[in-house]
């Protein structure tokens, strides 16, 4: 947790001020049982009603100027504390746009929403507290102590019995407290991630009637969290009758012991009352930091969670000058000869590129494979192919084959494990991800509309374009047409995940987001599976008139889809099964050959 207050740096101004009021706070609150003892000595006892006037209005000054402390105190830390908070999740949502999908897929984005927000509102709520009671606490108690100790050194011996007893009270239930904390959190976790599933996938709950099956899942969840909640606060319920106990008997031997010695002369009624007051501030301060150890448990463990986010590093990162060294030696150990420009054999340069082959877009895939974590088998093995500029690369294969994964590997969802990928002869992984994945216009398979309108959707691709080049997109994508019918045409919302839009249209206006781009890559993951045959015909018609300066690959189930394709890969268990247009794999392939006839009559294939 003190590796996160680190992020308070920019707030060490209020801070300080923070401190500096408590500390006032704190003396002021220390001063006035002093007072008071002095108004029944040297007031009430002596019938001097001047003295207690007067010193009656310096304890109001004092309490007023404690009060007026206090106030700017809790105004000051939670300052400091919300602004830390901002900067928190400023830095955690920064870092975990930076994940690849494998790290995603290893924490969960339940788990991420979680620490985002739950985890650090604890952080920050301590944050809080430490401020003002972990500063205050320890004055408090200390300063009474030594005041207590200025008014009878006898009677203070009292406390070498307390102060030991309400600290095993307090060690006692926090080693308990802590593994609970953190399960809580995993528990939150769990509710989430029910939560999460039941909302997004409501539609297919309601069609097959599985109700009742998620409401009890949730149920479950939710007495799981409530139940642990339910053991910690009984845990910590604990504390505050046991606290309670020893105050009261402590202040009953006080008065007790206080009282022989008055009775003695060796007191005066007005110091017992101020030792009174003063033990229960320092029973108060070790009450406060009782409080404090009911929320640093919780805290630590939310604090460890969101380190844990913070220290995961991606998988995927731009290519650095230590790469390029490591990979020249590399290349040098191998015995590669002049590798200061080639970190692996017949990579071209940006230069080479231009002046060899002046192509804008041109990708080549050189026997790449690529397996998930933890899987058996490779998704992808040794897949080698090129695709060029003004033409169009289709992938087609059964369920499984490989395909999306193909494409994912592209823009770097993944890293491939052997192999490399060329884009005008380099290899992305010596590009900077936001440089690569500006040449790619990418539509997935699921079609993802955000919040906001039809423009703005649009504009996803590119934040600058024109009104002209997004109508000029959207029709191209055959979206025009239905968005022209919308009441209010290219300014109509779009609700949460685009809901308020049919299969079809999402994936026409997700098409129109990756063209607005003009990006020398278009790469369309199954993207017309939604479409009719028509529409799909006479998209792909725009596109090929479009987009003749680009490198296109299309993945689809359709035969009809790629069947006018200039080159056609065909996937099957991971592997190239064939490569080539549609009548040369008709002729070559066995596995296209049975895809084929799987969709089409024996007229449409002839």
């Amino acid at each position: 947790m003190l590796k996160l207050f680190r992020l308070l740096k920019p707030y060490r101004i209020p801070v300080i001020i923070t401190l500096i009021l408590v500390f006032i706070q704190s003396l002021a609150e220390l001063y006035l049982p002093t007072l008071m003892a002095d108004i029944v000595d040297n007031g009430v006892v002596k019938g001097d009603t001047a003295y207690i006037w007067r010193f009656g209005f310096y304890m109001l000054l004092v309490a007023m100027g404690s009060m007026i402390c206090s106030i700017a105190a809790s105004y000051f830390s939670s300052m400091s504390a919300t602004g830390f908070g901002k900067l928190l999740r400023g830095r955690v949502f920064k870092h975990v746009t930076n994940f690849s999908l494998e790290e995603f897929d290893k924490i969960g984005t339940a788990s991420l929403i979680t620490r985002t927000t739950n985890d650090i509102n604890q952080v920050q709520q301590v944050l809080v507290m430490m401020l003002r009671i972990m500063v205050m606490a320890p004055m408090m108690a200390i300063g009474g102590l030594i005041m207590a100790l200025s008014k009878d050194r006898e009677l203070t011996l009292i406390f070498v019995v307390v102060i030991p007893v309400m600290a095993l009270v307090i060690a006692a239930v926090a080693s308990r407290g802590l593994p609970l904390f953190k399960a809580i959190q995993k528990k939150i976790d769990k509710l989430n991630l029910v939560l999460r599933e039941a909302l997004t996938g409501i539609r297919v709950i309601r069609s097959f009637n599985r109700i009742e099956f998620e409401k009890q899942k949730f149920d479950e969840a939710n007495r799981d969290l409530t139940e642990t909640s339910i053991k910690v606060n009984k845990i910590f319920a604990i504390m505050m009758p046991a606290m309670m106990i020893i105050m009261n008997f402590t202040q009953i031997a006080i008065v007790w012991f206080g009282g022989h010695r008055i009775d003695a002369d060796e007191m005066q009624v007005g110091d017992l009352m101020a030792f009174i007051q003063y033990a229960m501030q320092i029973m108060f301060s070790i009450l406060m930091v009782t409080m404090i150890f009911v929320m640093i448990p919780r805290a630590s463990a939310s604090a460890e969670r969101i380190n844990e986010v913070l220290n995961v590093e991606p998988a995927i990162k731009d290519w650095t000058e230590q790469d390029e060294q490591a990979a020249r030696e590399a290349a040098a150990g191998a015995g590669q000869a002049d590798a200061g420009d080639e970190s692996g054999a017949d990579v071209w340069s940006a230069d080479e590129m231009a002046e060899t082959k002046p192509l804008r877009g041109y990708l080549e895939f050189r026997d790449v494979t690529f397996s998930y974590p933890g899987a058996e088998q490779p998704a992808i093995k040794d897949v080698s192919f090129a695709a060029k500029p003004g033409e169009i690369t289709a992938i087609i294969g059964g369920t499984g084959a490989g395909k999306s994964t193909l494409v994912s590997l592209i823009p770097r969802f993944y890293d491939v494990d052997s192999g490399e990928i060329l884009i005008d002869g380099v290899d992305i992984r010596k590009m900077t991800q936001a440089e690569l994945r500006s040449k790619i216009g990418f539509v997935p398979q699921k079609a993802v509309l955000f919040t906001g309108t039809v423009a703005d959707n649009i504009r996803y691709g590119k934040e600058e374009a024109t009104d002209e080049e997004v109508r000029h997109a959207a029709k191209i994508a055959q979206a025009d047409e239905f968005i022209s019918k919308m009441e209010e045409g290219y300014n109509a919302p779009i609700s949460q995940g685009g809901s308020n839009v049919s299969g079809g249209q999402k994936q026409r206006l997700s098409i129109a987001r990756a063209l607005v781009r003009r990006a020398e890559l278009l790469i369309f993951d199954d993207s017309f599976s939604a479409l009719d045959f028509k529409t799909d015909a006479k998209l792909r018609a725009a596109l090929k008139q479009e987009a003749s300066d680009s490198t296109m690959l299309i993945v689809a189930q359709r035969v009809s889809t790629v069947m006018d394709a200039d080159r056609i890969i065909v996937l099957n268990e991971s592997e190239v099964a064939g490569i080539g247009t549609h009548r040369e794999l008709m002729e070559t392939c066995d596995v296209y050959r049975e895809i084929v006839s799987s969709q089409l009559s024996e007229e449409e294939i002839a």
